[in-house]
């Protein structure tokens, strides 16, 4: 089972979130999510149990539980729903269009008052 860990300090490592749920049964992974340009932790991070009875009672054991100074959130990680698109990163857009091409002596394609003045619309 992949069990979420939130509102870790960002004192802690990969290793002390292993020794933490360790206590409850056997640990395949335990990793704490870094900010990828800062290296900071995130105050998050996952879990990972093969035994479902242990997960179980780990979540239970340490949901709402002091660590290094926080409550801790721990549940069952779900996947993230389809079309979520992920967080973050640079998304290219439009803003706007152009003026237009050349359009006699009225300029980019704007209006123009003086244009009426000179009766050349």
């Amino acid at each position: 089972m992949n069990i979420y860990v939130g509102n870790l300090s960002w004192n802690l490592k990969d290793q002390d979130l292993l020794n933490l749920f360790s206590a409850h049964g056997e640990v395949t992974t335990a990793k704490i999510i870094n900010d990828k340009f800062t290296g900071r932790s995130k105050g998050f991070g996952f879990v990972e149990m093969p035994n479902d009875d242990q997960a179980q009672a780990a979540i239970a054991a340490l949901n709402g539980t002091a660590v290094d100074g926080r409550n801790v959130v721990v549940n069952e990680s779900r996947p993230k729903p389809e079309g979520s698109g992920g967080g973050g990163g640079f998304k290219k857009r439009s803003f706007g269009g152009g003026g237009g091409g050349n359009r006699g002596n009225r300029g980019g394609g704007d209006y123009n008052r003086d244009s009426f003045n000179n009766g050349d619309y």
